[in-house]
């Protein structure tokens, strides 16, 4: 019987190639058939921004080494999409979704690119997303760049929001364009397409995942994260892309907390017996479909025997806040400093003149942010407004939110139906699960979120409630 790449899994995929069904090559070009049939024809998706054009010859290369009884892990030849924003030093590019970067090639690879080489993935190519990761503009389409055009989530093409910024990482696992990809988040980008693709989506620990060599936007809230359709698929990702790295000084913390291997914390009964705390501080902004869908989810999280702790809500605590808006200009201008003398942009100053030159193409829907960060801060972090906010956001997200809430009520997670932002604020880790679907077919999801380090208590969490509530179905792409 021929093997099926839909919806099929990281764990089938290796017992596939390991039992002489399949190749690396060959499942690298069903993925490739798949992207030709439904992301650049058909249905549209456009969630695949560029194809590596050595993803085959990686491809055979892993597969000579299996054959020779080399296996370097639990990735090897299994095709990986990565985010346009994250550095490879290969024949693709690096933008961001910037027409000003368009022709931009990066000098080395992302350290967690060199993690996943290492384990022996396929790159197999660039991602679409929110151009400047959304922090280019307000108004702007979450999933739309002006170099790759607008994303579409396979829910509901044109009808539902792909989620932002990390939508084709997102959309294309959905759609099964590609075994598990890699996303980044600042605040809500991996959580918010994971919720509305009906897909796994893992916000780490900030600095469990290095940042060097990614676009950024900040240095305090950044981070990099895995997709997969499976809790067990986004934690094989985890462990590959997870280690300290000597040129970020926020992943020395994770020493000793990084694990090569995440799948040994999964338990079908890992509920039993936890104290899990309902953050219900969104639902004002749910839709009663939405609401049904939470109780439904609070409902299998008591059969599979956790304890349920009511009124352990979280708020949104950076709404007005400057942190990202000061911090931006200083961490893109460094990033363009290694870039080297042939990068065509040297600045945020030259991307903004980039855009001026080129407004018809370029500022569909304008750049208010990057002026604004270039005019209005100093890049040196040194603005009164923005040391308080900094220290707030973190005391309200921390101290006086997940902390608070989880010491006072001793919790062992909190249960964040939709997406919240105190996990991308706080820098403390989240997962993503499906939870079910609207009647007009938007997917919904359900978070697990803890304090720093708890990824294997939330993915323990996240893979029994999973199991017990299988709700994920692929998307009708015909």
């Amino acid at each position: 019987m021929a093997f099926n790449v839909e919806e099929a899994t990281i764990r089938g995929m290796q017992a596939a190639m390991a039992a002489g069904e399949i190749t690396s090559r060959q499942l690298t070009a069903m993925y490739l058939e798949r992207i030709a049939e439904h992301d650049k024809s058909g249905i549209r998706l456009n969630t695949v921004l560029e194809i590596n054009p050595d993803a085959l010859y990686i491809a055979e290369n892993l597969d000579i080494e299996r054959a020779e009884g080399k296996v370097r892990g639990h990735l090897h030849g299994i095709p990986v999409l990565l985010k346009d924003n994250i550095d490879t030093a290969d024949k693709m590019h690096t933008s961001a979704g910037s027409l000003a970067l368009a022709n931009s090639f990066a000098q080395r690879d992302a350290f967690l690119v060199r993690r996943l080489r290492e384990e022996g993935a396929v790159i197999l190519g660039k991602a679409n997303m929110t151009e400047w990761a959304n922090f280019m503009t307000t108004g702007m389409p979450s999933g739309y760049s002006s170099r790759g055009g607008q994303v579409l989530n396979p829910y509901g093409p044109g009808k539902h929001t792909p989620g932002g910024s990390s939508s084709g990482s997102a959309s294309s696992v959905a759609a099964n364009l590609c075994a598990v990809a890699v996303g980044t988040e600042t605040s809500g980008s991996i959580l918010h397409p994971a919720c509305y693709n009906s897909i796994v989506g893992i916000k780490p620990t900030l600095g469990l995942i290095s940042r060097t060599g990614i676009i950024p936007i900040t240095y305090t809230q950044d981070t990099a994260g895995p997709f997969g359709r499976t809790v067990e698929d986004a934690a094989i990702l985890l462990g590959a892309l997870a280690g300290e790295d000597a040129e970020d000084a926020a992943t020395r913390p994770s020493r000793g907390q990084a694990h090569p291997d995440y799948t040994k914390f999964l338990d079908r009964k890992g509920l039993k017996g936890a104290r899990i705390g309902i953050n219900r501080g969104y639902q004002g902004d749910f839709t009663k479909e939405e609401k049904e869908l939470v109780d439904r989810a609070v409902e299998v999280l008591r059969q599979c025997g956790a304890e349920i702790v009511e009124d352990t809500n979280l708020h949104h605590v950076a709404d007005h806040s400057s942190v990202l808006l000061n911090e931006f200009k200083s961490a893109l201008n460094r990033y363009f400093a290694f870039l080297g003398p042939h990068a065509p942009v040297k600045s945020l100053r030259d991307v903004i003149d980039f855009n001026n030159r080129n407004q018809e193409k370029a500022l569909k829907f304008g750049q208010t942010w990057m002026l604004r960060a270039e005019y209005e801060t100093s890049g040196t972090m040194t603005e009164p407004e923005y040391i308080r906010d900094r220290l707030k956001d973190w005391r309200m997200s921390r101290e006086e939110g997940i902390d608070k809430l989880m010491e006072k009520h001793k919790l062992d997670a909190l249960f964040c139906p939709g997406v919240t932002d105190s996990p991308a604020v706080s820098g403390y880790p989240a997962v993503m699960v499906p939870a079910g679907y609207r009647e007009d077919g938007l997917p919904f999801g359900v978070s697990f979120a803890g304090k720093p380090y708890s990824e294997p208590a939330l993915l323990r969490f996240a893979y029994a409630f999973e199991q017990a509530y299988p709700v994920r179905v692929p998307p009708n792409l015909s």
